[in-house]
């Protein structure tokens, strides 16, 4: 039995998911043979994922080749109220509403492993750390799980460094046809257009702060520059620092950043990267965004604290008064703003991500008798196939190598 916010909004969903369905022709090629061969049938798929149109599209993927799915939202602003009631509809057992409550949330999940799934689809690995703490019974019953965001394989990573992990999981973030697509365009559009949703202003002429250059983060730093910002960078990694200075931006400690900047997007996966000694130097007017997985970038409890007034001025923008004057907004309540503030990452670079997500389970379950609990990178032979695939449904070929250039590249005489 379901759980969402109103089933009368299914039909708008179901206009929603048909229009993503007709932009994913690589997922679309996927759930073919899937349903031809029914290879999840009989078994239990459970999902925590950003619960909208193109999530919607892989698990009824899921579903037609024939497993029972239940999914659950990983961040409570990121559901889709629409998508969710189109989805119960359609026989998918949702648990999810925007604006969940962290207890809502936590009760979602144990809703979504009440089905005891045999795969886990996750982004962030909350159902899987669940599985781990509260709900150890599942251990035994979980083949393995299916990891969406680096978030999610860090934790899964320092499981496996602890000893404590006990399934295998496909690190599916770490597949090329994900990160260099979905983490690098997917997100670099997405976030600036949740940041300009929210706020309705002008990029051109700004100065944007993006805090990390991994993936995730030069993707927005070069959308940026393409709308016409003036780009800073803040780094840990010198390698990556260096990588930004060559591609042509600013490089500098977001202390020395905070002064200077009108927007900032946090895009590093980590906790406290801006503060409130950040802050204190911060312009009035400037504008807060976070692009990573969980609210930490931003220390909002900083935030609140420094305000003497809290007060909501457009949906998805908070202004805080501090006490010397100044205004600062934060945009998403400083989560995800790509898929708080907008509708998330383009369903073309999504049909790459998720059909990653349908060929490693798949991977999963082919191959469950001889992984063991350890974080395995997706098999390069999988990422190759998206590849083609999405290769084929926009009409490109690539060149073969002869057998003679095949021997050369081999061979070390």
């Amino acid at each position: 039995m379901s759980v969402v916010k109103d089933l009368s909004l299914a039909s708008a969903g179901l206009l929603k998911i048909e229009w993503a369905k007709a932009h994913m022709p690589v997922l679309s090629k996927i759930r073919k043979r899937l349903t031809s061969e029914k290879t999840f049938q009989g078994l239990s798929i459970g999902m925590c994922i950003h619960l909208e149109m193109k999530t919607a599209v892989l698990a009824l993927t899921l579903k037609a080749g024939g497993a029972q799915v239940a999914i659950t939202g990983s961040n409570p602003l990121s559901t889709q109220d629409d998508v969710a009631a189109a989805l119960a509809s359609s026989n998918v057992d949702v648990y999810a509403w925007r604006g969940v409550t962290p207890e809502d949330h936590k009760q979602n999940l144990g809703r979504v492993l009440a089905h005891k799934p045999d795969i886990i689809i996750d982004d962030g690995a909350e159902l899987s750390v669940a599985i781990h703490k509260e709900h150890r019974n599942l251990i035994g019953k979980t083949l393995g799980a299916c990891e969406e965001t680096t978030t999610g394989v860090l934790r899964f990573r320092a499981m496996e460094k602890d000893g404590v992990l006990r399934f295998p999981v496909i690190a599916v973030n770490d597949a090329q046809t994900k990160y260099l697509f979905d983490s690098q365009y997917g997100t670099g559009q997405s976030a600036l257009e949740g940041v300009m949703r929210a706020t309705n202003l002008l990029i051109a002429g700004k100065s944007l702060v993006v805090a990390g250059y991994g993936w995730v983060g030069r993707g927005i730093a070069h959308r940026a520059r393409g709308l016409g910002a003036k780009v800073t960078v803040t780094e840990v990694d010198p390698i990556r620092a260096l990588e930004a200075i060559m591609e042509g931006f600013d490089v500098a400690p977001m202390l020395e950043a905070a002064r200077q900047g009108d927007i900032f997007i946090t895009a590093t996966g980590c906790r406290d990267v801006i503060t409130e000694k950040e802050i204190q130097v911060m312009k009035d007017g400037a504008i807060l965004a976070n692009s990573g997985h969980f609210d930490v970038e931003v220390n909002v409890r900083d935030l609140e604290r420094m305000a003497k007034e809290t007060r909501t001025v457009r949906a998805n923008v908070e202004e805080y008064s501090l006490r010397d004057g100044r205004k600062i907004y934060l945009l998403a309540k400083g989560r995800l703003v790509n898929l708080a503030a907008a509708d998330g990452h383009a369903a073309e670079v999504m049909d790459m991500s998720f059909a990653d997500q349908a060929l490693a389970a798949e991977y999963l379950i082919r191959n469950k008798s001889s992984l063991r609990p350890a974080v395995y990178k997706m098999p390069i032979e999988l990422d190759r196939e998206v590849a083609r695939l999405a290769l084929e449904a926009w009409g490109k070929r690539t060149d073969r190598m002869t057998n003679a250039q095949r021997r050369y590249i081999e061979s070390w005489e």
